[in-house]
């Protein structure tokens, strides 16, 4: 472990080398040396007093470099055209750091701080790089949402912290019977999901970010909440058994209609980004049920959907690159322009609807299974939320893909073997990690 932190610190002086390809190379390395240094015999695998990893952490920490070193491979032209490369190189590493710190914190404080942490490059990067002016209010619906939700469980940890004497997590024994604290230690985790109802911020910023910030906010950032929720849950089980099935109808209703929003955007960010929330509306009412399959199910749910909404994130990307707008009215016909694209768009929009042999499809029927167990009314909503999932993504794929082609564009460029390896990629551990699903079950 001792190597792979040496291996962090030495990234930071990287970020002021202007070699792409270089620093592509380190944030590979980075991910395998991570593999090889922990084992699965370890239930916990100590790094220091204040940090560890067990298996729900080391899922977490192997997502984050994957994703981070994605989003360098995705904003070539960015680096390309020298748009302060150096400070965007300095902000995903330290990005990366505070997440690798946020998921491996064994003291709830520590966790705490960087969380919140993380929240700044991720601000930075959507402030500094996005699209259009409007990036500041998403910015700030970002910071403030955030922000808002997080002071509550600053105080209650100091409550915490005053009955029981430790924050350490494997130490929190003492279980909570208060509708208040329950509500101040979780908001923050609820709004970082999103939950439906504080989840306006997400397709704000995810439009305003540029491509960069939208993989780490789909693929990372969410996943925050989901972690932080499990990790709480253990302490509410008498104030849950009470008060978790309101969340559990709030998601699910609020999937249900998401879904039906989604039908109605015509901007292909927007649409992703609300797809994002109708999926982890399935992801929080999996864990508040609080039973086996819905935490191993919120897992597998959570890695599938980084991988997933972040390529497609990347495709319509590189859709931008070519025709200067994510408007589907004038995206359109990208099967005669883009025929390799148009396999990618196929493959993940399968994956994002949970086909098989996706690990969408294996976190899906956990999540499923766990739900209609906890109360087989649900089972209406998840079938529509299943069957409009469906809706919405071939929706996405055909009127992109097919149609007469925008008569404004001018000139074009094919799939360059970047963009090629760039999706497969995310397609590739997307549709192999289901062969070795009984790994991403054992955690608890």
């Amino acid at each position: 472990m001792m190597k792979f932190l040496f291996m962090m610190m030495f990234m930071i002086p990287l970020s002021f080398l202007k070699n792409f390809w270089l620093s592509q190379l380190v944030y590979f390395l980075l991910f395998f040396m991570f593999i090889t240094s922990f084992s699965f015999n370890y239930m916990v695998y100590n790094i220091s007093f204040f940090f560890g990893c067990d298996l729900l952490s080391y899922c977490m920490v192997l997502l984050s470099i994957w994703i981070c070193s994605l989003m360098l491979m995705a904003s070539y032209k960015l680096c390309m055209n020298n748009n302060y490369y150096n400070l965007f190189m300095l902000m995903m590493i330290i990005l990366l750091i505070s997440l690798f710190l946020t998921f491996s914190s064994m003291n709830l404080f520590i966790f705490y701080l960087f969380f919140e942490m993380s929240l700044i490059p991720t601000l930075i990067l959507i402030l500094g790089w996005g699209y259009q002016p409007e990036r500041i209010q998403a910015g700030s619906y970002l910071l403030f949402y955030t922000m808002f939700a997080s002071l509550p469980m600053m105080i209650s940890l100091f409550y915490y912290m005053n009955i029981n004497y430790s924050l350490n997590f494997f130490l929190m024994n003492l279980s909570i019977d208060s509708v208040l604290i329950y509500l101040c230690m979780n908001m923050v985790f609820l709004v970082k999901m999103p939950m439906f109802f504080v989840h306006l911020w997400l397709p704000k910023a995810h439009v305003e970010a540029p491509v960069s910030g939208s993989m780490i906010l789909a693929g990372i950032m969410l996943k925050l909440g989901g972690y932080g929720m499990m990790r709480m849950m253990g302490l509410f089980l008498l104030v849950g058994m009470k008060i978790n099935y309101i969340f559990i109808v709030i998601s699910l209703f609020g999937g249900f209609y998401v879904s039906m929003i989604c039908l109605r955007q015509i901007d292909i960010k927007s649409l992703i980004a609300y797809s994002s929330v109708a999926h982890m509306g399935l992801v929080l009412g999996g864990i508040m049920t609080l039973n086996y399959w819905g935490l191993c199910g919120a897992l597998v749910m959570m890695i599938a959907h980084g991988l997933c909404s972040s390529g497609l994130f990347c495709l319509a990307n590189i859709s931008y690159e070519r025709i200067h707008s994510r408007s589907l009215f004038l995206n359109k016909g990208m099967l005669n322009l883009l025929p390799s694209m148009t396999l990618w768009w196929f493959l993940l929009i399968s994956s994002n609807m949970a086909a098989p042999p996706s690990l969408n499809l294996m976190g899906e029927i956990m999540l499923i299974n766990s739900l209609v167990g906890w109360s087989y009314l649900s089972m209406l909503l998840l079938s529509l939320i299943s069957f409009f999932s469906a809706v919405y993504s071939l929706y996405l794929y055909s009127y992109s893909q097919h149609g007469k082609v925008y008569s404004g564009i001018y000139s074009f460029s094919m799939g360059s073997v970047r963009e090629n390896l760039l999706l497969l990629l995310h397609w590739l551990p997307l549709n192999l990690l289901i062969l070795k699903g009984e790994n991403l079950i054992l955690w608890i």
